[in-house]
């Protein structure tokens, strides 16, 4: 987890969701849609607005996706997230 994620002013569901992102690949399980959605407590649709916002700033990276609802992640190095939006 890099704490940079609290300096940069994001909803507490889109940190929430970064730092789940981060507990699942210390677990060493798949960073899935389906891996959160058994820990996430809000609705799919307030995940995937998080998600869209975490790929848009460059901390995540989609790698894979079904092109519906099953996708898979990966978290990038602080050094190519896009701090500057």
């Amino acid at each position: 987890m890099n704490q940079k994620i609290f300096q940069m002013g994001l909803s507490t569901e889109t940190i929430s969701l970064y730092l789940l992102c981060c507990g699942i690949v210390d677990s060493g399980a798949t960073l899935s849609t389906k891996n959160l959605l058994e820990i996430w407590n809000a609705s799919p649709e307030a995940m995937n607005a998080s998600f869209l916002e975490l790929e848009d700033l460059r901390i995540v990276l989609k790698i894979i996706s079904d092109g519906k609802t099953h996708h898979i992640y990966k978290l990038t190095n602080d050094d190519d997230w896009n701090v500057s939006m």
